[in-house]
């Protein structure tokens, strides 16, 4: 079954369930798949068909996830891309991705005009011009039923968020996907008739999870476009939300606002996080202000959805767990070439997942010195480090690129970030290792205020009476006024090496 029928079985089960929210709108399951067949219909007409990509530029919100539906009615590969791409990275996104059209809005109508000197075809949403298809002109073309291709035929392109240079495509075909969504169903232990607020973005892996998985379960899908807390609030209490997934940055924005001691929250009982680890701080405060049932850390990546689940937050909460549903991992020794070459119990070491499952892809789109790096004998080495504790459950404590060797001694920046963030002071910190003659490299924090700057003295005061080993605390702090992030909450520490912050202040210690 590909997600085109899944998307039909679910109507045909509740069809007059609401099916999704953005803004006004709102449409039951019954009229929601009049709307896709009449815009599957307009996408074919413009030469979308099996196999045929469209690039989607596009900030969530009904369009966005009625072409989604659409291109799984008629076979074609939807490919979400961030709104907010330089022009250089969308070019590049372009020429890999060759697809037959673009759909963008304008939040992004620079690079729609892109696409369009380039002499592709574009899709305008809230845009006309004479030459270009608009997706109020698709609404109005004759419906198509469907054209359902084979689960294996490819769904969706994502690409990877760039983070360490170039973007990756990651093709994914419906089996992959379905299976990725069902494991999320059953991982996050929901039910029927589910609400989640749908915000985070469809371009990214946590995003179109969500949608595929309220709707395999008649649940709603309430559309943020983008994620501004106070609307998030507001929108949770409004439309009964019961659910939230999140990335760890979203939900520091939500419990910190003020006026959240006020609202009834009564309806949200499940709360599941993924895309960067989350502070023991963090995770603490999200109990006392939600009061969860479920609890979930979800571990995984683009390529393979899942990797472990972990929802005994108050036990141990920085863990990442065991493995998920259809999914083998185990850790490696640094530098290590095989899946074979296990490291001891408790050791640090890197994550490797298995790729016989079917949430995992097969291999990167045109990038075979991709594919090289991170698949080996049938295992995905994710670059990410990790160890397994006296339980067999797993900690991430950092990717590979970022460990830090200082005076000879590894340093994994997650343990100084984690002990730091439980400062009262202290927003959020990301560390990294930067050249030093002494040192080899030098133990450096990037601090964002919570509210007053604290001071480098007692912040090294604060370590030293956390317990930290001494030559892990840091030896300079540099505080900014935001910390890059991705769109998916993850430190863009690239970015902190080459000084793209606003800073606050500089402090050494000696």
């Amino acid at each position: 079954m590909n997600l085109g029928l899944s998307f039909l079985a679910s109507v045909e089960r509740d069809p007059r369930h609401l099916a999704i929210v953005d803004g006004a709108l709102r449409l039951t399951y019954e009229a929601w798949l009049a709307r896709i067949r009449h815009v599957a219909g307009g996408l074919r007409r413009m030469g979308l068909g099996p196999g045929e990509r469209l690039l989607v530029v596009l900030k969530n919100g009904e369009p966005m996830t009625t072409l989604y539906w659409a291109c799984q009615t008629i076979g074609a590969i939807f490919a979400p891309v961030n709104w907010r791409l330089g022009r250089n990275e969308f070019h590049y996104v372009v020429q890999d991705a060759a697809p037959v059209a673009v759909a963008f809005e304008p939040a992004s109508a620079a690079l729609g005009e892109l696409a369009e000197a380039e002499g592709l075809r574009t899709l305008g949403v809230a845009l006309t011009a004479p030459h270009r298809a608009t997706y109020d002109s698709l609404l109005e073309a004759p419906a198509f039923e469907g054209d359902f291709v084979g689960d294996e035929s490819i769904s969706l392109l994502l690409y990877t968020s760039g983070t360490t240079g170039r973007p990756k495509g990651v093709p994914r075909s419906h089996r992959a996907e379905r299976a990725a969504a069902v494991a999320h169903v059953a991982q996050n232990r929901y039910g029927r008739d589910e609400v989640t607020l749908g915000v985070m973005p469809l371009y990214h892996t946590m995003g179109v999870r969500s949608l595929i998985a309220m709707t395999l379960l008649n649940g709603t899908f309430v559309a943020m476009p983008q994620f501004r807390p106070r609307e998030a609030l507001e929108a949770i209490e409004r439309e009964r939300v019961t659910n939230l997934y999140l990335a760890p940055t979203l939900y520091f924005d939500l419990v910190h606002l003020p006026e959240i001691a006020t609202r009834d929250l009564r309806s949200l009982r499940k709360l599941g996080y993924a895309g960067a680890p989350m502070s023991p701080s963090l995770v603490e405060r999200c109990f006392e202000v939600f009061q969860p049932e479920i609890f979930v850390n979800h571990y995984g990546s683009t390529e393979i959805y899942t990797f472990s689940i972990y929802d005994r937050l108050r036990e141990k909460p920085a863990c990442a767990g065991r493995a998920g549903l259809n999914e083998r991992l185990r850790i490696v020794r640094i530098g290590a070439q095989s899946s074979g070459d296990v490291a001891p119990p408790g050791e640090t070491g890197e994550i490797v997942v298995e790729l016989t499952s079917d949430e995992a892809f097969q291999g990167y789109r045109n990038r075979p010195d991709a594919d090289a790096r991170a698949i080996r004998g049938g295992w995905y080495f994710t670059g990410d480090l990790g160890r397994l504790d006296e339980d067999g459950d797993l900690f991430v404590v950092g990717r590979v690129d970022d460990m830090i060797i200082s005076g000879g001694e590894n340093v994994f920046p997650v343990e100084v970030e984690d002990a730091l963030a439980r400062h009262p002071d202290v927003g959020r910190v990301a560390v990294i290792g930067v050249p030093d003659e002494r040192l080899g490299q030098r133990i450096v924090a990037y601090v964002e205020p919570a509210a007053q700057v604290p001071s480098a003295e007692g912040l090294d005061r604060f370590c030293i009476g956390s317990g930290m080993t001494p030559f892990k605390r840091p030896r300079e702090y540099v505080f900014v006024k935001n910390l890059p992030l991705s769109p998916s909450g993850k430190i863009l520490r690239t970015k902190l090496r080459s000084g793209e912050v606003e800073l606050l202040a500089q402090e050494s210690m000696r």
